[in-house]
């Protein structure tokens, strides 16, 4: 095995352990507002951040490290004094009653009779685990089909019934997304995604050079993010190229089942994960036409808006989370090996010009739907309008 390979287990097992040691997930952090609060709120997503104390050293592998430390200093700034938990914390008890509850999944279920009195936001940063299940066992179904290889389920989302419970909902995802909560009947606001890095239109990319070439880039989870489909159409078309960057060495039975794919053809290179602040990472998206992500289930990718803000064409499925129109993407209807061929053809043979054209409107529509201001904005103002629906008493305590 591969000794970076080695060594990003020990890394990662070693961070697992002084984690573990520090007991973060039992952790409860105390925020305070400036002046007398207008009001308790309690926040339970990702804990981390708030244990970090500079906004500059939040992690960027994932989007939710920054976006959990947006929400709780969004609260402080309305006015809340927070308590903000780790959502896998089912052991912490409220010992005091609090006028706001936000949780992503697990909490709030448990959460909602002890605090009867509170307003109740779920933030969903995924798919329906009764749609996100189903939908990842179909591909390993499908997988052993096509190949007579069966595969175990990748982290499969625990049963919750978190939107039962809240009075309304932030949402990150696209209407395919909004869709799996709907059966509850309650209210849904839309937030984009966020992007800790803005990069400028890369006004000197070489469209004729690269349009031949083409990344996956994902995190874990590789069948039920459609590299399994991925490898295989690019195996077939020897004539163009597929880079691959995401963490592959962590699905061991899924290397062992895509060796061939992933390390014997000579049109596909498996870089492995890939810091997105790196200059390797830049390179590469400055050589490389589009993302191919024929995910099956999400709440919003934050890897496919990384990419259209580094220049890169999307080539998505509809259950991504992102909408796209023809004038700057190509949108995967079914994630067919069929439709991926076809789509990533269709563009290999498009000219130049019309692929610079396409790759700046996705540049200009990313950068003016999807960063750091535009989620604060919009998770802002989603919980000023569900308290001043639901506490209008509250409401009017809230700083302007």
């Amino acid at each position: 095995m591969h000794v970076r390979t080695w060594l990003g287990r020990f890394q990662r097992l070693a961070a697992r352990l002084e984690r573990r040691a520090r007991r973060v997930e039992q952790r409860v952090v105390h925020l305070a507002p400036e002046g007398r609060p207008a009001g308790r709120a309690l926040l339970s997503y990702i804990v981390d951040p708030f244990l970090h104390g500079d906004e500059t050293a939040l992690p960027l592998s994932h989007t939710h490290f920054w976006e959990s430390w947006r929400m709780g200093r969004t609260l402080v700034e309305l006015g809340f004094a927070v308590d903000a938990i780790h959502w896998t914390n089912t052991a912490f008890r409220p010992a005091t009653a609090y006028d706001l509850v936000v949780d992503v999944r697990l909490n709030l279920e448990r959460l909602a009779p002890l605090l009867p009195g509170a307003v109740k936001v779920m933030h969903i940063e995924t798919s329906h685990p009764a749609v996100h299940n189903p939908a990842q066992r179909r591909r390993l179904d499908e997988l052993a089909e096509r190949r007579g290889i069966r595969l175990a389920p990748f982290k499969m989302l625990e049963e919750n019934r978190a939107i039962e419970h809240a009075d309304a909902a932030t949402v990150l995802g696209n209407e395919v997304t909004q869709a799996s909560y709907r059966f509850a009947g309650r209210p849904l606001y839309p937030v984009p995604i966020s992007q800790p890095l803005l990069w400028p239109f890369p006004e000197a990319k070489a469209f004729a050079d690269c349009r031949r070439r083409f990344l996956w880039f994902g995190s874990g989870g590789m069948v039920h993010k459609g590299l399994d489909r991925v490898l295989e159409v690019f195996a077939g078309l020897p004539d163009l190229e597929l880079a691959v960057v995401g963490p592959v060495d962590r699905e061991r039975a899924f290397v062992q089942a895509f060796r061939r794919e992933l390390f014997e053809t000579p049109n596909i290179v498996c870089h492995g994960w890939m810091e997105i602040g790196s200059p390797a990472f830049r390179a590469l998206a400055d050589r490389t036409l589009a993302l191919v992500y024929p995910s099956c289930a999400e709440g919003q990718n934050g890897g496919a808006v990384t990419c259209m803000h580094a220049g890169l064409l999307p080539v998505l499925s509809r259950e991504s989370g992102l909408d796209l129109t023809d004038e700057r993407g190509r949108l995967l209807l079914d994630s067919s090996l069929d439709e991926i061929r076809a789509r990533v053809l269709e563009l290999s043979e498009t000219p130049p010009a019309t692929l610079a054209a396409m790759a700046r409107r996705s540049w200009e529509w990313v950068r003016a739907h999807h960063t750091r201001e535009r989620f604060a904005t919009a998770w802002r103002d989603a919980i000023v309008a569900i308290l001043g629906a639901r506490r209008p008493d509250l409401s009017l305590r809230l700083p302007d």
